[in-house]
């Protein structure tokens, strides 16, 4: 059992939803569960899911071992953008967890694939992860690469290695970014405040660069186009914060009063490129933006 001690920066309505957006790939429903367990307390009390926190209050979640149960196939419908007997490429929604974790063991995108492919999924992963090579966050949308054999997941996975993987994303980050082009080289790892979460940082840091580019511009926000070099957790919510420039709606890094009516952050993994395993063909697949971003940027242009 993992145990994680958070302290609330700011005030929260609601516990569910404070541990949900400061708890990478925890859910909603999946936060109530363990409030409800009792594996959450509240400044030393057993809590409500709805119980409300102030400035300083101390939040100690209880994080359970994996379960060894296999992940199990459920009837959810994908967007399938590309399949072969090889790999496929998915279009995930906003608000799916990729894999199956403490607190989340059901309705990920890997319960979904066990079903669509039947279990035909590479097994280097794991039984929690088959196919996975690798991931984006629950509440970032877009593409992801999926591969069915061992053969194909070693070649993309050595592929992301090279950084040869091409990795587009789209986002809104708050505030107008001073200019159009630009570079963010600085080393990601554990926050020494929060190990749950990813921050800049010298000490036991990977390498982690990020370009972007100016889209469009708004009044308080910009659009970015944003190219990853690397991979690390949480890389573009991390950088774009230590910009001063978080994502619209990251409420993890961004503070809990960034956009919290969006649901989540706004960041689209638009494009990705690779060479297929078998035929060492370049494909590249790109994802059009989803209703949630585009009605945000439909209302930030008539502010």
């Amino acid at each position: 059992m993992q145990t994680v001690e958070l302290i609330c920066e700011e005030a929260f309505d609601r516990l569910d939803r404070f541990l949900s957006e400061n708890v990478d790939d925890l859910t909603r429903s999946a936060a109530v569960s363990l409030i409800e367990s009792g594996a959450v307390t509240l400044n030393g009390a057993v809590p409500k899911k709805k119980q409300k926190l102030s400035v300083g209050d101390k939040v100690v979640l209880n994080i359970p071992d994996p379960r060894p149960a296999d992940a199990q196939p459920e009837n959810i419908p994908l967007d399938i953008v590309f399949e072969d007997e090889e790999l496929l490429v998915v279009n995930k929604p906003r608000g799916m967890v990729v894999h199956p974790a403490p607190g989340n063991y059901e309705h990920t995108l890997v319960n979904a694939l066990l079903y669509h492919c039947k279990g035909g999924l590479s097994g280097i992963g794991g039984v929690e992860r088959p196919g996975i090579v690798h991931r984006i966050d629950k509440d970032t949308s877009g593409l992801l690469m999926v591969a069915k054999t061992d053969f194909s997941h070693r070649s993309l996975a050595e592929q992301i290695k090279a950084h040869s993987f091409k990795r587009e994303y789209e986002t809104v980050v708050c505030g107008n970014i001073k200019d159009d082009v630009g570079t963010v080289n600085a080393p990601i790892g554990r926050s020494l405040k929060n190990r749950l979460q990813m921050a800049v940082t010298d000490k036991n840091s990977k390498h982690a660069v990020t370009h972007y580019q100016v889209v469009a511009r708004f009044p308080g926000f910009t659009q970015l186009k944003l190219r990853l070099e690397t991979g690390r957790t949480h890389q573009i919510r991390v950088h774009m914060a230590y910009l001063g420039h978080p994502v619209a709606g990251d409420t993890v890094y961004g503070g809990a009063k960034n956009l919290p009516q969006l649901g989540g952050q706004c960041l689209h993994a638009e494009t990705i490129g690779f060479l297929h395993p078998k035929t060492q063909e370049y494909m590249e697949f790109s994802a059009p933006l989803p209703p949630y971003f585009t009605d945000f940027l439909k209302r930030i242009k008539e502010h």
